[in-house]
């Protein structure tokens, strides 16, 4: 599956460079997404601006990608979500467990808040 990955210390930003996410291209992101997180990614942003499509195994990846940043401590956040895949995402319900927003920018703006609440609860 090709895609770019961004790491920093805070998060991962992984941009998606296919239109289709299905069960072909499905198993290699989860071990993308499993190999980032133990090399230290708590938090993931997955960037859907070029994918037009995503089937249910891709579904299972946002799931695994969300598991993975949850026992973290981290955060996923999904951006460039197109319509018919927000569709999809709002049929499962899965809007009300991940956060996806418009932009790359008010992505990595989530991920750090996140950080800084965490930061702060483990401080009391």
């Amino acid at each position: 599956m090709k895609y770019t990955i961004e790491k920093t210390e805070q998060y991962s930003l992984i941009e998606i460079l296919v239109e289709k996410i299905d069960a072909i291209k499905t198993p290699q992101l989860k071990t993308d997404l499993t190999s980032f997180h133990a090399e230290g990614t708590k938090s993931f942003i997955l960037d859907f601006s070029a994918v037009k499509y995503i089937d249910s195994s891709g579904l299972s990846a946002i799931l695994l990608a969300n598991r993975l940043c949850e026992t973290a401590g981290g955060m996923l956040v999904l951006c460039g979500v197109c319509e018919s895949i927000m569709k999809l995402i709002t049929i499962t319900q899965l809007q009300k467990v991940i956060a996806i927003l418009p932009t790359k920018e008010e992505a990595i703006d989530t991920v750090f808040l996140h950080a800084i609440e965490s930061d702060l609860e483990e401080e009391k």
